[in-house]
């Protein structure tokens, strides 16, 4: 078995679909990609492995944070396909991280590596693209409408968000009530509310009138009657 030099052994690449072994770094990757280990050496060894976003498109926030085991074998192979140590396959949530319009969101890597001999880290610097937020789901019932929008999921400790607006619509509606009496005369008048305006027509004062004649004639034949008894007595 070859012996494991001493130093900051083992290199790292970005790989993005379709995946393969070799050892060919690829700096512009979709959201789902893989990160494979080269040369490292045997033992119980694991890597820390750090995705931050990085400038122009992020402030070094954690993205996510894992832990992978790379000490299967000997270094033997170095950086080429032949030593292949560990291979993982991560998929970002950058929702809330303004891309950039051609490039996307730049994302630094770090790998802290157990086994070496003096510095431990490596980086890698790269953007992913292809990280935006799911289908909008809309939901209507009656008056309420409910929006919910997805984000995309992560692995290895990334998490999804979700969006919901609910919006109420109340309607209402206001009625006149408007009420026609018919007058003698054929007249008619209106008033909202069912309110009748008083009909004052002369159609009625005619009979009144007859009447009275009638009763003023009576009075006066019974008037020249009496004057005639008194005046034969």
């Amino acid at each position: 078995m070859a012996q494991d030099p001493p130093g900051n052994n083992g290199t790292v690449k970005i790989d993005d679909v379709p995946f393969d072994d070799l050892p060919n770094n690829e700096p512009h990757v979709g959201c789902t990609f893989q990160v494979d280990f080269y040369g490292y050496d045997e033992g119980d060894l694991d890597a820390t492995v750090t995705f931050e976003a990085h400038p122009p498109t992020g402030d070094r926030q954690l993205l996510v944070s894992d832990t992978v085991f790379i000490g299967e074998d000997d270094n033997r192979g170095g950086g080429s396909e032949a030593g292949l140590d560990a291979s993982q396959t991560y998929t970002l949530d950058l929702s809330g991280i303004e891309p950039h319009p051609n490039q996307g969101v730049h994302v630094k890597l770090t790998i802290n590596a157990e086994g070496s001999q003096g510095a431990d880290v490596k980086h890698k610097v790269f953007w992913v693209t292809g990280c935006v937020p799911g289908p909008t789901t809309t939901t209507t019932r009656g008056d309420t409408t409910t929006t919910s929008t997805s984000h995309g999921t992560g692995s290895s400790g990334a998490t999804s968000t979700s969006e919901s607006t609910t919006t109420s619509e109340a309607t209402s509606t206001s009625r006149e009530t408007t009420s026609t009496t018919s007058a003698v005369g054929g007249a008619s008048s209106s008033a909202p509310g069912g309110g009748a305006l008083p009909f004052t027509g002369a159609g009625g004062a005619m009979p009144l009138l007859a009447v009275g004649l009638a009763l003023v004639g009576v009075g006066g034949a019974s008037l020249l009657a009496n004057n005639a008894r008194r005046s034969r007595a």
